[in-house]
């Protein structure tokens, strides 16, 4: 199995590294302005009982976030 490479990918209890962020999108951008930025460290907490949203926590913070606007973010994951 091949390691996941965008958010929307990555398992509950996970954590992983932003490596990229598309730009383009106005969701995007208030994602970017809460902090989700290349080089910040993200945990997906638990995915809704249909797989979304997903609650990330992203520098303290806990955030929900549908599946569409997280497979736009690249991720390079980390050892837990």
């Amino acid at each position: 199995m091949t390691a996941p490479t965008k958010l929307s990918e990555l398992p509950a209890g996970c954590s992983a590294v932003i490596a990229t962020v598309m730009s383009g999108r106005s969701s995007l951008t208030r994602l970017r302005e809460l902090g989700l930025v290349p080089g910040t460290h993200v945990r997906v907490v638990r995915r809704a009982p249909l797989g979304e949203p997903i609650e990330i926590c992203v520098r303290g913070s806990m955030l929900a976030m549908r599946n569409q606007d997280a497979a736009h973010i690249g991720i390079v994951e980390v050892a837990p």
